[in-house]
């Protein structure tokens, strides 16, 4: 009996305008800036015309990206509300697999733009075995007090009764023809700008280890304190950090090189210090795990796994020769491909946009 679980961070999946950017350029889209705007009621009719005609050719490629996942549970990322993933999934998803995901779920977390992790399921999997959710809890209100988490190096003005999460962990019980599951899918602390001499990814990786921290004590809380490893559970999301990272260095008229690097340290150490949880991307070549694009420029770019579904001991030894696939079709044309790992894009992705989204999706067949 198998299951194909996929994570995908679909990058902004909105039922709103933002008008912010009227006031803060910071968050203006750069094309509004080609333009002479004489006020505020001009900017807001632009940007809604902008917005529209944007989102359907990114939906048309994050549903292709979805479709071409193939998976039976779907763990998604900066879902606006239900409403939202309704109309994603009827009006694009819909047309490219059919009556797939009738199975929605998304309980509003802590977000300050609104954007939550949400799941599609569909009702059987390929081999029809029936999917339930037995049960499903929301941990956004746990604070750092809670848990004793807090310290003076999560900056920010961070108190002591602040919640955790700053999206949510997302706690689903499963039963897969029976057999148990449980997921447990998150969207932890994005990289902020630097400050103190750090860098965003330094900066707020206090944040991101104390969300790492949260989610193994839930789990341990759960199942007992190392009493984990022979259960069925998987964490699944995008995480923002990275333990490894291809720099790359080199331009179009040299030629690229990807360089291997290790990170002296990460939150997700939380997960791998001590064999807690196995993550599965790493059977795959070492420069072939990224799942992410990052450029400031030819100064400052690499490729980095940022989505993970991180496996329990048990599930992993059981799929221990499985590995998990990477979508990357909806990718830009801007992102640098190692050698031998272009694929076709999907049409009318564009140098920058449109794109299915800046993280590519993962997927895993696992024998349950």
């Amino acid at each position: 009996m198998s299951l194909r679980l996929a994570t995908f961070n679909i990058e902004n999946l909105m039922t709103r305008f933002d008008f912010t950017g009227f006031r803060n350029q910071v968050r203006q889209d750069r094309v509004l800036r080609l333009f002479d705007i004489r006020n505020e009621a001009e900017y807001q009719r632009l940007e809604e015309a902008r917005t529209v005609a944007h989102t359907d050719d990114t939906r048309q490629q994050s549903a292709l990206a979805i479709a071409d996942a193939d998976a039976d549970i779907l763990c998604l990322q900066e879902t606006d509300n239900m409403a939202a993933l309704q109309a994603f999934e009827y009006g694009y998803l819909f047309r490219m697999v059919g009556n797939g995901y009738r199975q929605k779920y998304l309980i509003e977390g802590n977000d300050s733009r609104g954007i939550d992790v949400s799941v599609l399921m569909r009702e059987e999997t390929r081999d029809g075995q029936k999917i339930e959710c037995v049960d499903i809890r929301s941990h956004a209100g746990i604070t750092y007090r809670d848990f004793d988490l807090y310290a003076p190096d999560l900056g920010q003005g961070a108190k002591p009764d602040d919640r955790i999460f700053k999206r949510d962990c997302l706690e689903m019980d499963l039963r897969i023809g029976g057999r148990p599951l449980t997921l447990y899918v998150v969207h932890f602390k994005s990289m902020g700008p630097g400050r103190e001499g750090l860098d965003g990814r330094q900066s707020t990786m206090p944040v991101r280890r104390a969300e790492a921290r949260a989610v193994r004590r839930i789990i341990e809380d759960r199942f007992g304190k190392g009493r984990t490893a022979d259960k069925a559970f998987a964490i699944c999301g995008d995480m923002n950090d990275y333990q490894e990272k291809l720099a790359i260095e080199g331009d179009k008229r040299s030629g690229y090189r990807f360089v291997p690097q290790q990170e002296e340290a990460s939150a997700l150490d939380v997960f791998s210090e001590d064999g807690f949880a196995v993550n599965p991307m790493l059977r795959r070549p070492v420069d072939d795990r990224w799942t992410l694009y990052h450029s400031r420029g030819p100064e400052e770019r690499h490729l980095c796994q940022l989505d993970y579904i991180w496996l329990s001991p048990s599930l992993a030894e059981r799929n221990a020769k499985r590995m998990p696939e990477i979508i990357r079709a909806g990718q830009p044309f801007r992102t640098l491909f190692p050698p031998g790992q272009e694929v076709e894009r999907y049409p009318r992705v564009g140098w920058d946009r449109p794109k299915a989204s800046d993280h590519c999706p993962i997927v895993m067949e696992l024998d349950l």
